[in-house]
Order: structure tokens, then sequence, then C-alpha cells
């Protein structure tokens, strides 16, 4: 073994090691590897900064452009209101949003496909009378299997297909990967809608009204002398969070403000209304001169807090003397309490709710939070936010709706499936289509037909010019770029080679088939513990070396690694989707393998023989 081929497995199982532990974004780790390859000279630093400019990666980016066209016009919204059953049974309609689930994130990003389809989801477990996660695991595990039957499905496949190309044997095309894949993923759909609900677990997610948050909204009342008097809210705030409270609204002259301006003074009369603990108060309260007003449930008094109607039926008036900063206050009718799941690239995942400004930008209230099914308070300003937290937020709708777009949150309440621009969806549609049929014809080159797309779009109007760069998942974009380079590195070292030749001769024993399934399996485990596209991208060097030490067809070993690639589904973290429904279906991290596990032994099953069919060796 050579000193360079030493550097880049230390380098390369350090990556691996540090993708599966988790601690940070993916992204960070692909470029911290590259770097250090151009510092030890394994990759020439002229070289440093090609994976940008490779075809696969402009393809993603051009695809999740496109894919976003598809969902915000309303395209794919009139799909799913046309395909999906409204009053059949139990198994038709979890088959058929399963199913749709995998068409869709065939053609679009499958992480947008499955945002989508999830409010869908919860209003059909509401109507099937199940437990939410029974319709939201086969639905993600459908999405996944669905990515793997086109060249555009998901990044693994392009991945796979580029290298392909460097090695000279040319780009896979648009629907190569369409046999093994609707094999396996036909397999899977079955096997997710047919057993799926009975392996399953029943967890009852968190609700605006099963919210156990243990708190209680309190009212106080500043009095004459207290030493809150000309205090401004802020101060108060910060005196109070050593009980674990917050002040969620106030009233002034009978007028409730939700999430008010915390520049504003305390004045005697005012009544805070305080979420906390009963108990934790005894001793905050005093200190500042307030005086318990009545504490209620946060379950019953959310529409109180909310500032629905004074008792006796009279609607509550603006405060007439309220001053110019003060001017943020909403009608006191427009306040609601919204579930929100942070999706995986959120900018809330890892920052807490007062480094995001919910309050002081966005003017909300950060009510609860659910983590895997347990659901808490404490600490709620400093709690670090992960992906698959489900919030419990109080605001305006306008805000809420801000918020969520802003930070990348997901509405779980249902959504209205109409098209919102009717001609935008049916160019977005139409213009989807060329580009794959460009692809898919040998027309033109997948990245180039997929960027003249994107460019269709722009002339359009599809989507609006402010829009474009938005609509790209970067950390994706930045981990494939850094990553090919380290492969490739792994192949001019001989390290390729050698990684091949231990797995035939140790294991395989020269044996095709049986490397071809170890190939599988190995990618597959892989692919359940770190990024699928930064698994391909370690993975396809090694196909390639063995398959020419074996002399046997290189395709059927690259076709293994993107399948193996594309089925994470024994854990929430191997793939976003499962990542996404991890909060609003209540699981727990070890509910994944239960259906997971048979899924992926099904793959195998399937998979091996429609690999050696459709791509003999």
């Amino acid at each position: 073994m050579t000193p360079q081929q030493l550097q880049i497995l230390a380098i390369l199982g350090v990556t691996i090691i540090v993708f599966l532990w988790g601690r940070w974004r993916h992204d960070l780790v692909a470029m911290a590897s590259l770097l250090t390859c151009v510092i030890t000279g394994l990759v020439p630093a002229a070289s440093a900064f090609s994976g940008f400019g490779h075809p696969a990666v402009v393809t993603v980016g051009c695809v999740l452009i496109l894919s976003w066209g598809l969902q915000n016009t309303g395209a794919v919204d009139a799909l799913a209101q046309r395909a999906l059953p409204t009053s059949a049974g139990p198994l038709a309609t979890l088959a058929s949003i399963t199913a749709l689930g995998a068409v869709l994130s065939a053609f679009m990003n499958n992480v947008g496909a499955m945002a989508l389809l999830m409010p869908v989801a919860f209003q059909l477990a509401k109507r099937l009378e199940m437990p939410p996660g029974k319709v939201l695991m086969p639905l993600s595990f459908g999405t996944i299997l669905g990515g793997m039957t086109t060249l555009i499905g998901t990044p693994p496949n392009l991945i796979v297909s580029g290298f392909r190309q460097e090695a000279g044997l040319g780009s896979f095309a648009m629907f190569d990967f369409s046999p093994v894949g609707l094999a396996v993923a036909g397999a899977g759909i079955v096997l997710a809608t047919v057993v799926g609900p009975r392996l399953v677990p029943s967890r009852q997610p968190p609700g605006v009204d099963s919210f156990d948050t243990g708190t209680y909204l309190t009212e106080a009342r500043v009095v004459d002398g207290a030493r809150a008097v000309g205090k401004t809210l802020r101060k108060i705030d910060d005196e109070l969070a050593s009980a674990d409270a917050q002040i969620i609204g106030m009233v002034r002259n009978d007028f409730r403000v939700s999430a008010p301006n915390r520049r504003r003074v305390a004045r005697p009369g005012d009544i805070l209304i305080i979420e906390a603990d009963p108990e934790a108060l005894t001793s905050a309260l005093p200190s500042l001169g307030l005086v318990l007003e009545a504490p209620a449930p946060a379950e019953s008094d959310a529409g109180k807090a909310s500032g629905e109607q004074k008792e006796g039926g009279e609607e509550a008036q603006p405060d007439d003397s309220k001053s110019g900063d003060e001017a943020q206050d909403s009608s006191p009718r427009e306040i609601e309490l919204r579930e929100l799941v942070v999706r995986p690239g959120s900018s809330l995942i890892g920052r807490s709710a007062t480094e995001a400004g919910v309050r002081s930008l966005y003017n909300l209230n950060l009510l609860a939070i659910s983590r895997q099914g347990h659901r808490s308070i404490r600490r709620l300003r400093t709690a670090k936010l992960k992906a698959g937290d489900v919030l419990l937020v109080q605001g305006a709708p306008g805000s809420l709706s801000g918020f969520a777009t802003a930070t990348g949150c997901l509405q779980l309440a249902a959504r209205d499936l109409s098209i919102p621009n009717r001609g935008k969806a049916m160019a977005a549609v139409a213009i989807m289509g060329l580009a794959i049929g460009g692809a898919a014809f040998g027309l033109l080159p997948a990245a180039i037909s997929f960027a003249a797309g994107v460019l269709l779009y722009m002339l359009l109007g599809v989507v609006p010019l402010r829009n474009l760069y938005e609509a790209v998942d970067w950390p994706v974009i930045v981990l494939l770029a850094a990553l090919i380079p380290v492969a490739v590195a792994m192949e001019t070292t001989g390290t390729a080679d050698l990684l091949a030749r231990t797995l035939l001769e140790t294991i395989a024993q020269g044996r095709p088939v049986v490397a071809l399934t170890l190939l599988l399996v190995v990618t597959m485990t892989l692919s359940d513990f770190m990024n699928n596209a930064a698994t391909a991208a370690v993975m396809c060097p090694i196909a390639i070396s063995a398959a020419s030490q074996m002399g046997v067809n290189p395709d059927s070993f690259l076709m293994a690694v993107a399948v193996g690639a594309s089925c994470a589904f024994l854990t929430p973290i191997g793939h976003q989707n499962n990542t996404l429904i991890l909060g609003p279906g209540g699981f727990r991290f070890g509910d994944y393998w239960r259906l997971g596990l048979p899924m992926e032994i099904l793959i195998v099953l399937v998979g091996v023989p429609v690999l050696l069919i459709a791509w003999p060796l």
C-alpha cells in the first residue's frame, strides 16, 4: 500500500465517520475532505473545484429549479386532487397516495413531493380514522422508491451516470434505470401498503389539541408601584426566563395583543399573559410586583390567549393611545395556532427560537416543541431546533405563513389544492416535459436539456427571478461538487482498485453474483446512515474497479450502487423524507426498522435477479 493510498483511506475513513456522527452538516464535511485532499497533494489545486462544473451537479441544480416550478405553480396540487380517491377504503387510499408519491418523485425532487403530499396524508388519515404515521411512513418510502426509476429522480442516479461517462462508457439515458427501478419500486410499494400498516407502530403525533405542554397561560396584573412599571417587556421577559416563562400576550385598555412588541413599556393596570408552570411563577412574579389574576389551562385558553372576545360577547376594541411602535397589533380574530415541522435544510436547524427571531422578527409566540414524540416547552427560547421537530406557534396567519416560507418549515394544516396560476402551471408541465424528452431521446445531454428548461422558466416567468436561487438546495450542490474530486482521487491513487480487490478476494472469492449482492448490501447500509449522494460518490469507483478486475459488465455494478444508495429505510437520518415525518408521525428513532428492514430484504431479493436480467454480467 502506497503512502498516497494510506492518506486517501485515512481521509475517506474520517469523512465517513463524521458523516455517520452527524454533528456537522454534510456539505461542510465534504468540503473539509476536499481541502484536505488538496493540501496533501491528492487532488491538484487546479482541479479542486472542478466538481461545480460536473454535468451531474449542474443537472441536480436545474432539476431542483424545475421541480420548484411544478410545486409552486400548483401543477402537482392539481394532479393530487384528481388522482387521489375521496371515498375509497384504507388499502386503496394508501396505495393511491404512495403510488402518487412514487410517480411524482420520479420526475421532481422527492423531498418536494413529500412536502406537497404530507398535508393530504393527514387528511386521509383523519378520514380513515388511523394514526397519521401509518400513512406517512408508506408515503415516505414510496417517494424514496420512486426516485430510483429515472435518471433525474434522485442525485445518486446522476452521480452514477457521471462516473459511467468518466469511465469512457457514456452516460446512462433517462429511462435506463426504469427496468430495475420499476421492479424494485413496485414490490416496495406493495409491501408498504399491504403490510406497512401492520408493521408501523401506532403513534399519536402532537396536535394543537393534543400538545401536552404541562404549562398554563397565566394572567398577571401590573399594579401601581410594582417594580415592573416602566420596564420594557424585554426586561421583564428576561427576568421571567429563570422560571422558564415567557410573555405571549398582554391586555391594555381591554385590548388583547398577541406577541406584543418587546419594546413596550409596562404600565399600571396592564395584564401580562404569561406561559409557564404556575409553581415556577410563585417566586418570579412577586419580585416584579405582579399579581396573579386567574390561571387557566393552556389547552382551554388557547383561544383566550388568541384574543377571541371579551366576556359577555363584547368585541375587544383597539387602544387609541398606542404609540407608533405598537402599530403591529393585528385584529384579535386573526390570531391562530399552527403546527409547523422543521424540514431538513431549514434555517432553523441548530438555532434557538431567540436566535431565529421568532418573536422579534416575525411577531410570533413559540408555545411548544415536540421531538420524537416527546413534548416539552422547557427552555423554549434557548432549545436548539432539529430537523423533524414539530413547533406549536401562535400568531397572525400572514406572519405564520411568512415565517414558514422564510425558514423552510412545512405547515401541517391541510392546504387548498387549487391552482393559483393555471397558465404558469401548464407552462411548467410543458417545459418539464420538453426537458425530459430532450434528454430521453438523446437530442441534448441531460445537463444542457434541463438547463434549457430553466432558461425557459425564466423567460416565461414561471419562476420569479428573485426565487431562482432559493429553489436550489445548495448544501446538496456543495456536497456533490466537493466529493467528486475526492472520488476521482480514489481512482488515480489506485485506492478504488485496492478496495475492490480486497472485497473480491476475501468475501466474493471471484464470484460475480456474490460481489454484486455484497455491493448492493454495503451501499444500502451506508445510505441508511449517511447522505445518499455521498454514498454513491464513494461506492462508484469501487464498483467500476470491481467489475474491471472480474471482467464483467460494469453497468450491473453501477446499477447496484444506484439502487442501494436510494434505499435508506432503517433510520430517520438516511433520507430527508424519513426525517421530515419523524415529528409529525410521532415516531422514535427505532421505529423505522420495523418496516424498513423487511423493505431492504425485499429489495435485495427482487433487485439482484432483476439486475442480472436487465444488465447481464
